[in-house]
């Protein structure tokens, strides 16, 4: 007899129209590469039916799986239920839970699932002592919960399973979710607690912790962009015949492509400082993610990020925006769905991306002010980390808001395939995505100059500048610092990159106009991303929001400083 025809909850024969079955669970369950292996395609990622609820799908002939975000937050239980259950009856869950603490996770999620159509699969059953074990909590879970429900090693499984838990999910309709006996599950699989080695226990303190989410960042940021500094006189070079043809044909084609924010004269910076970055951290974070060290960093650093509202993995994407603000965002759509938003933020306010910092270190050195680089990087991440204190949904910051993570987990020996398909999935999203969004705001920026909005801006601007005790010229900065965060140089630097075209006189003012135009607004691509990922509304008031608490703390900065000039 087959596994499928052993299964009594099948109830009608496969449909020939696709299947659409949502998978939940929670953090670090395997959950992507058991919908990896199952959907044999590379993943594409939108917002599922127009939910805010940011999904990988991998889709063939008969099933669209759909991969929701890991869930590791008390509060996300909350909001990851009433997302799932705006989707359409006909939808089924697929339910995934980790063999050695398969009852507590049930425990977390069932209020999710109860009553609905769908089945269950428990990995890293390779886990557990013996396959009469293995066989016997799959048979005692599948008449507990009343649904189909396999046992398998996400990483590496039969054939045969996989073919059950394909033709399962093309099943018209399954058995729903019933209600269960904790209690009996419980006293007969209770949670596994397996003994941990020194470098495990090692990793779990939050001194090192710190060390191994920071320096491998920092490592990163700068490897890459010396790297892009090593190519891109060539790579200029290369283009520097097309610049000089388009050059010659009509004036407003050649504002377009070839001016200071051309399409093409703009390339290059796209090309050799974002991809490589956005490459590293791909490697980086699916390293992580595959050996369970993220979730080492995550449980260590929590106590202390939680207070204002982010954790761990948000932390991580908030330093990967030090290379690019861009994948920075798309990458936050593995975060918890409650606090993406604080996550994004953080991005936007506090990310200081290889354009921005570059352009700030060269301000500073053009004033003979060098030390203030380290004074900005401080100010940056105590100003970011009040705003957010006081921007983020209390929820997040409440003491009770735990993690669903295990405090004591073995690291697993890293996937190579695992890491191959994340970082293709994540190379090929900020290709499709940045790309075009990268092409259209060069063609905006360079018609705002032609039509002379930059210039009113900064004419609007100039009298502001009295507030923050700097010159009217400064407004240049801020308003190029908008679009792009290179902006600041090219609006405080001289034609040779060497001296200030600015009249700024003392530290404060060089630090206060910097801190201003790096982070009243995020720059056009930043925030079409934003927008694109979060809904406008939300872009709209998280400009709004940043530009007040941005130019409160410049006028701090500046008129403090005065005070010990």
């Amino acid at each position: 007899m087959s596994i499928l025809t052993s299964l009594p909850f099948l109830q009608t024969k496969t449909s020939e129209a696709t299947s659409t079955v949502v998978a939940i669970g929670l953090e670090s369950v395997g959950k992507s590469q058991l919908l990896a292996r199952l959907g044999g395609t590379i993943a594409t990622s939108e917002n599922f039916r127009g939910s805010t609820l940011a999904c990988n799908t991998y889709s063939d002939k008969d099933v669209t799986w759909v991969d929701t975000p890991g869930i590791y937050r008390d509060s996300e239980t909350g909001s990851s239920a009433e997302t799932l259950h705006t989707l359409a009856e006909s939808d089924q869950v697929l339910l995934v839970l980790r063999a050695d603490r398969a009852v507590e996770q049930l425990e977390s999620l069932y209020p999710m699932v109860e009553g609905r159509n769908g089945f269950a699969v428990i990995t890293f059953a390779d886990r557990l002592p013996s396959g009469a074990l293995r066989e016997k909590m799959k048979h005692d879970f599948q008449k507990a919960l009343g649904v189909p429900v396999f046992a398998v090693d996400a990483r590496r499984f039969e054939e045969g399973v996989g073919n059950a838990i394909r033709a399962t999910a093309a099943i018209d309709e399954t058995s729903p979710f019933q209600k269960t006996d904790f209690a009996i599950l419980k006293e007969r699989y209770p949670t596994r607690t397996p003994a941990l080695s020194i470098l495990e226990k090692t990793v779990a303190q939050p001194l090192v912790a710190s060390m191994l989410l920071f320096l491998p960042t920092v490592i990163a940021v700068t490897q890459a962009n010396r790297f892009a500094d090593w190519l891109y006189d060539p790579v200029t070079n290369l283009i520097a015949p097309l610049l000089a043809w388009i050059e010659s044909g009509p004036a407003f084609l050649s504002l377009l492509l070839a001016g200071d924010y051309g399409l093409v004269s703009m390339f290059p910076f796209l090309l050799l400082y974002a991809l490589p970055t956005i490459l590293v951290f791909s490697v980086i974070l699916a390293a992580y993610k595959s050996t369970g060290l993220i979730d080492r960093i995550s449980v260590a650093l929590h106590p202390f990020l939680r207070p204002f509202g982010i954790g761990g993995r948000d932390l991580v994407r908030v330093m990967m925006g030090f290379g690019c603000n861009v994948p920075a965002v798309v990458a936050s759509r593995s975060c918890a769905s409650c606090s993406r938003g604080a996550c994004v933020s953080a991005i936007s306010f506090g990310s200081a991306c290889s354009y921005q910092l570059p352009a700030t270190l060269a301000v500073f050195a053009a004033a003979g002010m060098s030390g203030l680089g380290v004074v900005y990087l401080v100010a940056l991440a105590i100003t970011t980390l009040i705003y957010l204190r006081f921007t983020t949904p209390k929820a997040l910051r409440l003491a009770n808001n735990q993690l669903l993570l295990p405090e004591t987990d073995p690291l697993q020996t890293p996937s190579l395939r695992g890491i191959i398909r994340e970082v293709r999935e994540n190379v090929m999203q900020f290709v499709v995505m940045a790309f075009p969004v990268f092409a259209g705001i060069c063609f905006v920026a360079a018609s705002l100059a032609h039509l002379g909005v930059l210039d009113a801006m900064t004419r609007l601007l100039s009298p502001v500048m009295a507030l923050f005790r700097l010159p009217g010229e400064a407004a240049t900065s801020v308003v190029l610092g908008s679009i792009r965060k290179d902006g600041i140089a090219i609006g405080l630097l001289d034609n040779d990159w060497y001296s200030l075209k600015v009249g700024l006189e003392t530290p404060s003012q060089v630090l206060t106009v910097v801190y201003l135009a790096g982070v009243l607004l995020p720059c056009l691509v930043t925030l079409f991303t934003i927008g694109r990922e979060m809904r406008w509304t939300f872009a709209a008031r998280l400009c709004l929001r940043q530009m007040a608490w941005a130019a409160g703390f410049a006028l701090v900065i500046a008129w403090v400083g005065a005070l010990f000039a």
